[in-house]
């Protein structure tokens, strides 16, 4: 079995390193402000109709579409760096899907965009307002409730030691692995139904259905390495928090926001009652 873990380390490790390398982060970096430019050259290129025809068709003809693709790619770097931090603990990986959380709330505030004519203008528009309004506060407030929920984590002496197994860790990691096969499967489907022309749904709202069950996977897997009540039922709530993160992504205007933030909510409490209710016992 430590063989298993060894190998599944050796993986992990590298793929690791070499993403969240700063040279690498620059060159992404650089590459996302291409993507925006030339994404406004070609939509204007589809606006002045000289496009063929059979790309034109497949092209939008708004500007504020560019700004929805450079904060789609964003996103997906998010999710895969969500990825890597599954081997950390419980608390640091819901913390990065709030993250995410708000800025699939941003993105959506700039998605309602594309939907108004060129220029912009209020007119016939109030319900795209009150959508980008409530989107953009509500990213706000889950981006504060997250600064909280930063504040207030401690690792307790129970915490280090159950991730410093490295059984547990390298379980981590194998699924982690699995997961980066699965969501570059997801989304290189998505782009090749994308260039086809054939409509289907966000791709990542998909794949946070498997974060979900990967989530309730570890849970359970932590059970082998450490069966405590106290930390079967953090681990559980914190599963549950991201099964209401996923449901406020699927949920319309207004419900999102309210969703988003229940789930914050709920995340910063349990994490409370856990490092202070549960304190002494934890040190017994």
């Amino acid at each position: 079995m430590n063989t298993l873990f060894a190998r599944i380390t050796y993986i992990f490790d590298p793929l690791q390193t070499f993403y969240e390398h700063e040279r690498l982060f620059r060159k992404i970096s650089v590459s996302l402000v291409f993507l925006f430019l030339c994404s406004l050259a070609i939509i204007e290129l589809n606006r002045q109709g000289l496009l063929p025809a059979d790309l034109a068709v497949l092209l939008p003809k708004n500007h504020f579409y560019a700004v929805h693709a450079a904060f789609t790619v964003i996103l997906i770097l998010e999710v895969i760096s969500l990825i890597f931090v599954l081997p950390c603990s419980f608390s640091r990986s819901l913390g990065k899907q709030f993250e995410i959380l708000s800025l699939i709330l941003i993105r959506n505030a700039f998605k309602e965009l594309s939907y108004f004519a060129e220029p912009l203008g209020y007119e016939g528009n109030i319900d795209k307002i009150l959508h980008i309004l409530a989107s953009g506060f509500g990213a706000l407030l889950i981006f504060a409730l997250l600064g909280l929920y930063y504040k207030i984590q401690k690792r307790s002496e129970e915490d280090r030691r159950h991730i410093d197994l490295y059984g547990f860790v390298a379980s981590k990691k194998a699924i982690s692995l699995l997961l980066l096969v699965s969501f570059i499967g997801m989304g290189g489907y998505s782009l090749y139904q994308s260039f086809l022309g054939i409509e289907h749904p966000d791709f990542l709202h998909g794949f946070y259905t498997q974060l979900i069950l990967t989530d309730i996977l570890i849970v359970l897997v932590s059970q082998c390495f450490h069966p405590s009540a106290k930390m079967i039922f953090r681990n559980s709530g914190y599963a549950l928090s991201t099964l209401m993160i996923r449901l406020a992504l699927v949920a319309p205007v207004y419900y999102n926001v309210l969703l988003g933030s229940a789930a914050m909510v709920f995340a910063i409490l349990l994490t409370l009652v856990s490092q202070h209710l549960f304190q002494q016992q934890g040190k017994m």
